[in-house]
């Protein structure tokens, strides 16, 4: 096994090919999960895949160019070419919803680290690799799952309502207030409500205590004044 693994992470051309394909099937894998989590991208399986196999390719040119004698070349040039590109390929996922709603964070950071997961297989560090492509994997999936449990019984919470324009705010203002929490902002959104007869409005809250998030979006709900919420 040990033989494999050192073969693998050689320069000789089928090593290099099959790294290579390691790194677009890892990408795909990852791509894969971002399906299964992000309906509303458009960046799936082919993008995560492709990012990874040109991370891969430019990084085994950039160390064929350093291993030719007649060749000058800067050993770190194209890495940092490829993570200050990849850069602004993730910034293009990030969306903000006229909610003042961020999304796209995890998928960005997902094709960043895509990118340099793709950089060390493709550079003969198939061991690196493989642990990072698992360490993105676990991160998306199990962390997930922990930082929705930590998020909902956080302290601070924001919230989109679509309340009544006729004194809809300020009842709303009096309830948090007797209900002992902080209101700690309040923005009118561009956000269309349902009702032309509603604000559409984006508040943020200290809870004062571990309140599970669920409990609070359901006694705002049930308010008279209010005609539509969710969590953002």
């Amino acid at each position: 096994m040990e033989e494999l693994i050192v073969f693998l992470e050689g320069f000789s051309e089928i090593a290099i090919a099959i790294r290579l394909a390691v790194a677009t099937l890892f990408g795909s894998l990852i791509g894969w999960e971002r399906i299964t989590k992000n309906h509303y991208h458009y960046v799936g399986i082919r993008t995560f895949a492709l990012v990874s196999l040109g991370s891969a390719v430019a990084i085994v040119l950039n160390m064929e160019l350093a291993l030719r004698a007649n060749m000058q070349t800067d050993v770190g040039r194209i890495p940092a070419g490829v993570v200050s590109g990849i850069g602004f390929l993730g910034a293009g996922m990030i969306l903000v919803t006229g909610r003042n709603k961020i999304k796209g964070l995890t998928t960005a950071a997902s094709i960043w680290v895509t990118a340099n997961m793709g950089m060390a297989i493709g550079g003969g560090f198939l061991r690196v690799g493989t642990v990072c492509f698992a360490l993105i994997m676990i991160a998306n999936r199990l962390l997930q799952r922990f930082s929705q449990k930590v998020e909902m019984y956080s302290h601070f919470m924001s919230i989109y309502l679509e309340v009544e324009k006729a004194k809809g705010v300020v009842k709303l203002r009096k309830f948090l207030s007797d209900s002992g929490y902080e209101l700690l902002s309040m923005n009118k959104v561009k956000e269309k409500p349902l009702q032309s007869s509603d604000v559409a409005i984006a508040i943020e809250l200290d809870l004062k205590g571990q309140t599970e998030h669920s409990k609070v979006l359901e006694k705002i709900g049930n308010l008279d004044y209010v005609n539509y919420l969710e969590e953002s």
